[in-house]
């Protein structure tokens, strides 16, 4: 007998931005398989007696093989129960949704994919600031600050990127962040464009920092955290 998985997107940290499908979800769970940003009060919503089992992947730290995940999901799924893999925001954004995908359907595993609240709309909204603005900020683009080496990617559109025009959202980029900025002043990119560094969005940790190119760099390290955060970039970033 086959089970079924639902990949329920938890949003940025905050329980309350949880859809009423996620919860739905959650309740009827018997595993749930959690990334790390997905825990903490969230999990307060599954069943008494789901089992529990954490499969987050963090930066710099030991963590589950992707390979090792997938394999989980499909065992558990082909014991006849019903799966959660809880991914934090949207679980269809940097979020290695593809490969378990892939892994339910090799196995013959029916799945649904639940979307939930990006970080980078909730740093938006915790920043007070909109994403886009008619005639100068006509564009939002999300970009990953690293490979799967843990460098910045070579492939980089970096005209796109620079485009004074846009709103462009850096995800796990703190580490390669001096890379990018100096990539980007080359492309064009006036050093004066506004930045604004979210950490542990919507979570009690929230951190929003607001700079430049030229200055995130430093505010970075000033920083010293090594919390989940994003990089905004663009002529909203500033706040005006």
């Amino acid at each position: 007998m086959k089970g079924f998985v639902s990949f329920v997107s938890s949003g940025p940290g905050d329980p309350e931005l949880l859809t009423l499908k996620a919860v739905d979800r959650l309740k009827a769970a018997d595993a749930v398989l959690f990334d790390d940003l997905s825990s903490g009060p969230i999990l307060a919503h599954a069943r008494d007696g789901a089992d529990m089992v954490g499969v987050g992947k963090r930066a710099g730290r030991a963590s589950p093989k992707q390979d090792h995940v997938s394999r989980l999901l499909v065992d558990y799924a082909s014991t006849g129960a019903r799966v959660v893999r809880l991914k934090s925001g949207d679980c269809g954004l940097f979020g290695r949704l593809e490969e378990e995908i892939t892994a339910c359907r090799e196995a013959g595993i029916g799945y649904e994919i639940i979307p939930g609240v990006t970080s980078a709309m909730a740093a938006a909204a915790a920043a007070g600031i909109p994403l886009t603005r008619r005639l100068t900020a006509r564009r939002v683009q999300f970009v990953t600050g690293h490979d799967v080496t843990g460098a910045l990617p070579d492939d980089l559109n970096l005209a796109a990127l620079a485009d004074p025009t846009a709103t462009t959202v850096v995800f796990m980029g703190k580490r390669t962040f001096a890379e990018l900025a100096r990539r980007l002043t080359v492309a064009g990119m006036s050093p004066d464009t506004p930045a604004l560094l979210a950490e542990s969005v919507s979570t009690p940790a929230q951190k929003l920092v607001r700079g430049t190119i030229a200055t995130m760099e430093r505010l970075i390290a000033d920083e010293g955290s090594d919390g989940p955060a994003l990089i905004l970039l663009g002529p909203l970033a500033d706040g005006n």
